[in-house]
């Protein structure tokens, strides 16, 4: 009996510690935040992808009640932003804006990252997607993607496409046709995105992946077309653009630009939780939805198991890719 008694005095113990700790845990997530809150960005100031984010910290400053503080830290592939986050707070007041290539292009490209995306990071909520037009000079002989393609492999090397650096979306969404085709072609690189896109306009470049933000100012000057999108259907923005595969290219051929704000690994669900849910609210809120519009981003709804379930695929993807083109930053 009195081994009996005492077994049950611990459980009730324990029971009594694990109600104490889930009141605890509630309490704090009631109350967050308990002070300013810290997003750290590597996006210069007047980015597409910073303007979102300070869109979404208004929001969050208004629902929380206390400061959502936006900090640029641009500069060495977004590892300054990141060496910022993970010496801040480790209790969700410290997040991070992240995009596709420091979760899925980065860990492949080098041999070894001041950061492990999947110890460091909780991505909480994706903030846009945005895809890609396969743009041409507007007098250029490529109709159809598949001319592109015909061509290329008749011409092994002699085609080029640009981009504004190495393991980008576009250079690796462009090495990502080479390795479903079969083809080789030469990659361009370009200081600026200005400069990449008038190369196209003037046919310095065969064609580039571009999106709306980016190439749209020239495609709408009539300088440069758009004959494919990198997406799974048309776009509602362009619905005469077909999808890469309706041009004759490779069937499930898709290339997409994304970000994210992420937490601290480790935090507590429920916090991590209340955070995603603000964000998601933010995200839907009339304004945002238009400046997307604006910006060419697509809203991208996923719950956190969709969300991990498309990183870790994208991360598959682009592994294969740049095995492929035995590209490397290091």
């Amino acid at each position: 009996m009195t081994t009996k008694r005492a077994t049950m005095k611990l459980l009730a113990g324990a029971a009594l510690a694990a109600l104490g700790l889930a009141g605890a845990t509630a309490h704090a997530q009631q109350d967050f935040p308990t002070r300013p809150v810290r997003i750290i960005t590597p996006f210069p100031a007047g980015a597409g992808p910073e303007a979102v984010v300070r869109l979404v910290a208004e929001r969050l400053q208004k629902k929380w009640g206390k400061p959502v503080v936006v900090e640029n830290r641009p500069g060495a592939n977004g590892f300054i932003a990141i060496d910022a986050f993970k010496r801040g707070s480790s209790d969700g007041h410290d997040l991070i804006h992240l995009d596709n290539v420091h979760l899925v292009a980065y860990p492949h490209l080098f041999k070894k990252l001041p950061y492990d995306p999947a110890k460091d990071f909780d991505a909480l909520a994706p903030l846009f997607r945005t895809y890609f037009f396969v743009g041409v000079p507007t007098d250029s002989k490529y109709r159809t993607v598949g001319d592109i393609v015909a061509d290329a492999k008749a011409r092994p090397t002699a085609l080029n496409y640009g981009s504004w650096s190495v393991g980008n979306p576009v250079h690796l969404g462009s090495a990502l046709l080479e390795s479903m085709t079969g083809t080789q072609m030469q990659h361009v690189i370009y200081k600026e995105t200005s400069q990449l896109y008038t190369a196209v306009a003037t046919g310095e470049l065969n064609f580039a992946l571009g999106s709306m933000a980016t190439a749209g100012p020239l495609q709408r000057s009539g300088r440069l077309k758009f004959i494919a999108v990198t997406a799974p259907k048309r776009h509602p923005a362009f619905p005469d653009v077909p999808t890469v595969a309706e041009s004759g290219g490779p069937a499930g051929y898709e290339v997409t630009g994304w970000t994210t704000i992420a937490a601290p690994k480790g935090l507590p669900r429920p916090l991590a939780d209340k955070v995603q849910r603000d964000i998601e609210e933010a995200l839907a809120d009339p304004e945002i939805k238009q400046r997307y519009a604006t910006f060419g981003y697509d809203l991208f709804p996923a719950t956190r198991e969709q969300f991990s379930a498309f990183i870790a695929a994208e991360s598959a993807k682009y592994a294969d890719v740049i095995r492929k083109a035995r590209v490397s930053l290091d």
